[in-house]
């Protein structure tokens, strides 16, 4: 007995039916709902690199509310529920929010994308570390230059390309639009300097924060006055470090904006430095135009510096 023939409008329901089922099954659960990503971030500067990257595709979370110290921040309950909700985290990862790794843990999410910004990043050695990295404390403000932040924003966009692929393209155009802008923004700084005759003098800082941003400018921090960050110097090493900076002959130095601190006024007294102050791009809103607005404002402050100097 012949076999009765299929319909053709069931041929092709049947089909259809059975091509579409393996595309869905290998579609991630993110795509098949359209779900926009949520990246977390936990500085300031992070912040302002990520929301330029994804602009209106995901949504930009700070991990800890504006505020808070980093370097002394211990996770709130609120917090570590607030890394729940999240697709991926960008982290500064060598120092400046270790704080996040307890939240990461206490969160229980194993698939949570961790992206570390300083990857590829050449760090430099904390103040008495030595030479080199490898067992080394490292210098954690790799977000106070410009040449450091561009190398962070690439890393980002590309992490964010390999999690979230429909938005690659987008995410790596706005990455190089932004730092088309950031190189600008030093570009200027240094044609100020074009008619300025070589910085041949020493500087000091308060905490070594800066050597990033100052290597922008081709200078060398000669002292550091505080022992660690935030750790004001007792009587005996205040005196020593003013004996240092005179015998260094240092001209000038540079204070965090944020900190203002007693004994900076007596090292100004007994030395006759110039005093500048830097911001430390960690207080106020979130907002994508903070890190631009703040590191514009320490070029200039170094190339006032700079000019006076001379």
């Amino acid at each position: 007995m012949q076999a009765p023939k299929i319909p053709f409008v069931s041929r092709r329901r049947v089909l259809s039916a059975l091509t579409a089922a393996p595309l869905a099954l290998s579609l991630p659960a993110r795509a098949q709902t359209a779900r926009r990503l949520r990246v977390g971030v936990t500085l300031h500067p992070y912040y302002s690199y990520t929301a330029n990257i994804v602009g209106p595709l995901a949504d930009v979370v700070p991990v800890i509310p504006a505020g808070f110290n980093p370097h002394a921040y211990e996770p709130r309950t609120e917090d570590i529920k607030r890394i729940g909700s999240l697709d991926a985290i960008v982290l500064n990862g060598v120092g400046h929010d270790d704080f996040a790794g307890r939240m990461i843990k206490a969160s229980e999410k194993p698939d949570l994308k961790v992206i570390e910004a300083n990857a590829q990043v050449p760090l430099l050695a904390a103040v008495g570390a030595g030479r080199g990295t490898s067992g080394k404390v490292v210098n954690p403000h790799t977000f106070l230059s410009v040449t450091a932040s561009i190398s962070q924003v690439n890393t980002i966009a590309r992490e964010l390309g390999v999690l979230d692929p429909a938005n690659a393209a987008a995410y790596t155009a706005n990455a190089r639009a932004y730092a088309q802008k950031l190189r600008k923004l030093r570009a200027d700084a240094l044609a100020r300097l074009t008619q300025t005759p070589g910085a041949d003098f020493r500087i000091a800082t308060i905490h070594g924060a800066y050597d990033y941003l100052l290597r922008e400018f081709g200078l060398e921090v000669a002292a550091v006055v505080e022992p660690a960050h935030g750790i004001e110097p007792s009587p005996a090493q205040l005196k020593g470090t003013i004996d240092q900076i005179r015998a260094l002959d240092v001209k000038v130095i540079f204070s965090e904006m944020d900190f203002p601190s007693a004994y900076v006024d007596t090292i100004r007294r007994e030395t006759g430095v110039r005093l500048y102050a830097l911001t430390h791009i960690s207080h106020g809103p979130y907002t994508a135009e903070k890190f631009e607005q703040e590191i514009a404002r320490n070029l200039a402050t170094v190339v006032r510096a700079i000019q006076e100097a001379a």
